[in-house]
């Protein structure tokens, strides 16, 4: 099956606003086992919208749009898509009513302009917009002109705005495409969440071991992001199931300890589950992260139940008035140094009864270095009732991606210190 995406934007193509709809749809039809070919960006131009259309008309079995539906004067998706395929536009009366019932419940005026959104090209399916004015459209291009066999293909046009277009997609367009276009065979998708192991070594630690099942039909990709590697297996038939099974068995057997969770899990999320999972909480000491650790697990549903405080002691003051670091400590090794790390954290934890605390101080660039502590330099310390260990990784970037790999890098001691107190609590 071919699948293209094709996203509309002036805005877009000047860099204004971020894409996210490729990522986001690409994901979802390929978590229902529908993997798109070719995407592609255009400016709010009519002949540019017609010309992307029909090129992806002629090998497409499914084409989606984005934007150009709403009643703005660029808004020219539906315009120029009608007029392509040589079909009428119609007032729906359903679109109608949903575009005035919008302004209505908000008691405002309705633009006249608005009206336009109700027009729909003949022969169209209306997707209800439950979150704006704008409904979706799904047209059968059948027989379509444009394809050599003239074989058939869905056309869905979808609203711009996330809010309107996502759930849309997932309540409508994903049931319509089921229906219209069923898979041949099964398809499976797994996704193992790591850090710690660059994308590499990851390759070089699994892909003999699982070349068995590649023989056999697995598909292995691998994503790397900042402090992360994902490894994705994918795999489509009858066994489909039990193959993918098979690869995550060996890839855990081999890289367990760098594996954090799948699927959307995020290493935040994972922490505050196991915190919770063992009543136990946490206090934060931040310098060089300015509050980024805090910021990533209170973004965490349920986060309330496990962070008791968090302290962003950026001077030598606060860090000696909020967490009694001495004075002394800070004139013998200075802020970014092992003594303090230590005595941050278990400052952090003394003064609030935390089961743990983590601390952070470091040099995080562009200016600040010296040669014996040059930018990058960060000591990470977490404190617990038995031990305080300190980690001294080098993390040269900019001060952005610092701060991102050196709170991965504190949030994943926190988890091995966890992962190892479960087993020594098993072992007892």
């Amino acid at each position: 099956m071919h699948i293209e995406l094709i996203n509309t934007g002036t805005e877009l193509m000047l860099g204004r606003v971020l894409n996210t709809h490729q990522q986001w749809l690409c994901r979802q039809l390929a978590d229902h086992g529908y993997v798109v070919a070719r995407q592609i960006t255009v400016a709010d131009s009519g002949y540019e919208i017609q010309q992307a259309v029909r090129e992806a008309l002629l090998k497409a079995d499914l084409v989606i749009t984005t934007g150009g539906l709403g009643p703005t004067a660029d808004d020219l998706t539906r315009d120029g898509i009608a007029e392509m395929l040589g079909r009428k536009l119609i007032e729906d009366k359903a679109a109608l009513a949903n575009v005035e019932n919008f302004f209505a419940v908000r008691r405002r005026a309705m633009p006249e302009r608005t009206r336009v959104q109700a027009l729909v090209p003949e022969g169209a399916l209306v997707l209800r917009n439950q979150h704006g004015t704008a409904p979706g459209l799904a047209i059968e291009v059948s027989p379509n002109p444009f394809r050599q066999d003239r074989t058939s293909s869905l056309l869905v046009m979808l609203p711009g705005p996330p809010r309107e277009l996502q759930p849309m997609f997932s309540e409508q367009v994903i049931p319509l495409i089921q229906k219209r276009l069923p898979l041949g065979s099964a398809f499976v998708c797994r996704t193992l969440k790591t850090t710690g192991l660059g994308e590499s070594m990851v390759e070089e630690k699994i892909v003999a071991p699982l070349k068995y099942l590649t023989d056999a039909g697995l598909e292995i990709g691998y994503c790397a992001r900042t402090g992360e590697v994902d490894v994705r297996l994918v795999c489509r038939g009858t066994d489909a199931g039990k193959i993918v099974a098979e690869a995550e068995q060996i890839v855990r057997g081999l890289i367990d300890a760098h594996i954090f969770g799948a699927g959307d899990d995020q290493l935040e999320t994972v922490l505050v589950r196991m915190l919770s999972g063992r009543n136990q909480t946490l206090a934060l000491a931040e310098s060089c992260t300015g509050g980024y650790i805090a910021n990533r697990v209170t973004n965490v549903p349920g986060a309330s139940a496990v962070l008791l405080g968090g302290l962003v002691t950026y001077s030598n003051e606060a860090k000696q008035t909020f967490l009694g670091v001495r004075a002394e400590t800070l004139n013998a090794h200075g802020a970014v140094s092992e003594p303090v790390a230590r005595e941050m954290a278990e400052g952090a934890r003394g003064r609030t009864g935390a089961d743990y605390a983590l601390a952070v101080t470091g040099v995080a660039g562009p200016g600040g270095g010296t040669p014996d502590k040059p930018v990058g330099t960060v000591f990470i310390a977490l404190a617990g009732d038995r031990h305080t260990f300190v980690l001294n990784p080098f993390n040269p970037y900019d001060r952005e991606t610092f701060k991102y790999v050196t709170s991965q890098q504190a949030l994943e001691l926190l988890r091995r210190t966890l992962l190892n107190e479960i087993r020594m609590t098993k072992n007892e």
